[in-house]
């Protein structure tokens, strides 16, 4: 691999892990605090609703687009959004999270609009400096980055935070995000450009042009029933290892660090798999593993629960989730029109978000109303659904048109 090529991948990695650690701890440390305080299931799910800048920052990616002529002047979007970020993040330390909960999930509301602009215009980044053979590895580096994020954030730092405590560790993650934008001050950005055919005249409403492609339909249901065969696993799973008799502890190792672990190893074969197969092909693939992985835990529920089952499972979990992340990032990055990367992305993106939104929002009240077992078999049928409309979704021209195999 070029030494050009390797810098390109090296950056995309650090950048998808100065967003996602301090994301994937606030996501994780709050659930497990809130099971062990004896928070309801459904309340559980409801505490995804901090996730709610990411669903709407298709609103502001026109903005970003218009006010980026090229690689760099998207790298200053970068820098802004990811210092703000930081700053949030140096500031939630000072409140404690037992006696301050509202204020801080407040904040971190706030430090989640700052992280989706960074990641809209770090997409957009992404699709200008990556080269068409290119963009498979890319998303690699992308879904590793967001899976060595939860690693880090959900595993080692739930870990951590249970020595040190909730101030210190968040002004730790405040400079690490801070140390992190290092790479990507350095990339020699300003050699990328963007078409800026048109770029002007990108309206505050330009997401609306996208949905009026023809034969777009297809695409979009198949964004949104993607993940559908995961999500409900993805979010009770801690909550379901605190019931099972796991520790904080026990959960950060086998969830937040083997888990994630496996889940970041998988991006690279699913990168190559794709690239050598190509997405009509791939599309078979991933949902197919997605169906297994809930069958698994469905068949789960009827044993004791031995440790090797936990494991197993746990390591299907996740590296499905990062495999299946790979395809769509590698799918949505090819039906991106000249100008308007950083919106079509964005908005192919936040699909898969509002429909990831409202399954782990009802997974809870799944789960408290029939159990996790009921829960398991739902993901069984809604996997299965898309495997069974996957040849409509392929069945016209959309993909050819945009130049996709």
């Amino acid at each position: 691999m070029k030494t050009k090529e390797t810098n390109k991948y090296f950056t995309l990695l650090s950048l998808y892990l100065a967003q996602s650690i301090p994301m994937s701890f606030f996501s994780t440390v709050v659930p497990v605090i809130m099971r062990m305080e004896n928070y309801s299931l459904e309340s559980i799910g409801y505490l995804q609703l901090v996730k709610l800048p990411w669903i709407i920052k298709f609103l502001w990616a026109p903005l970003v687009d218009r006010t980026s002529q090229n690689a760099r002047q998207y790298r200053r979007w970068i820098f802004i959004s990811e210092s703000f970020y930081a700053i949030i993040i140096f500031a939630t330390g000072f409140f404690n999270l037992e006696t301050s909960f509202t204020t801080i999930i407040i904040l971190m509301i706030i430090a989640f609009l700052a992280s989706a602009t960074h990641d809209i215009a770090t997409d957009a980044f992404a699709i200008l400096i990556l080269k068409e053979k290119e963009r498979s590895l890319g998303n690699s580096m992308q879904s590793a980055g967001n899976f060595m994020g939860t690693l880090v954030g959900s595993g080692i730092l739930l870990v951590i935070y249970h020595y040190w405590g909730w101030k210190y560790l968040l002004f730790l993650l405040a400079a690490f995000v801070v140390v992190v934008l290092i790479p990507v001050s350095l990339y020699p950005a300003k050699k990328q450009k963007a078409p800026v055919k048109s770029r002007k005249n990108i309206s505050p409403l330009e997401f609306i042009h996208f949905f009026r492609q023809k034969k777009i339909i297809g695409h979009l249901l198949l964004l949104f029933l993607f993940y559908s065969g995961l999500i409900g696993i993805l979010t009770m799973i801690k909550p379901y290892m605190v019931d099972l008799g796991y520790d904080v502890k026990e959960i950060g190792f086998i969830s937040g660090i083997f888990g994630t672990a496996c889940g970041t190893i998988m991006t690279i074969p699913a990168g190559m798999l794709i690239r050598k197969i190509g997405l009509t092909k791939a599309v078979w693939v991933f949902p197919a593993l997605n169906l297994l992985t809930a069958v698994f835990f469905y068949s789960l529920t009827f044993t004791n629960h031995p440790l090797y089952l936990i494991y197993i499972g746990i390591a299907m979990l996740w590296s499905s989730y990062a495999m299946s992340s790979v395809f769509v990032y590698t799918l949505a990055m090819k039906i991106v029109r000249n100008g308007r990367e950083g919106t079509d992305f964005t908005i192919q993106i936040v699909i898969t978000h509002i429909s990831s939104l409202f399954i782990a929002v009802m997974s809870g009240k799944v789960a408290d109303a029939i159990a996790y077992r009921g829960l398991f078999f739902i993901e069984i049928i809604l996997a299965l659904m898309l495997l069974i409309l996957i040849p409509l979704f392929f069945k016209n021209n959309f993909y050819n048109k945009n130049g996709n195999s």
